[in-house]
């Protein structure tokens, strides 16, 4: 089985990496928030493992936190749609 990585370095959330494996088929294996809301990012990802990548996208794209323009959640999908270049 081939898997595809990413370490995204993320932009305007207090989470600062974002460290995301998929298999060949964009489902992905584990996701590794560092910063952050602990508790909810560890809840975010143990709720996305195992869910396809668009899937994810599609349901978490665009959410912001409180006044920012992004969140965990949409940078997030910010290093989705690059893993899925790979």
């Amino acid at each position: 089985m081939a898997l595809k990585h990413i370490a995204y370095k993320t932009l305007g959330t207090c989470s600062q990496l974002i460290d995301v494996t998929a298999d060949e088929n964009n489902v992905i294996k584990q996701v590794f928030f560092f910063g952050g809301c602990n508790g909810n990012l560890k809840g975010m990802s143990k709720l996305i493992t195992g869910m396809k990548i668009d899937d994810v996208i599609s349901k978490l794209d665009g959410t912001r936190c409180g006044t920012k323009n992004t969140s965990c959640p949409d940078q997030l999908c910010r290093a989705l749609e690059e893993l899925k270049k790979q």
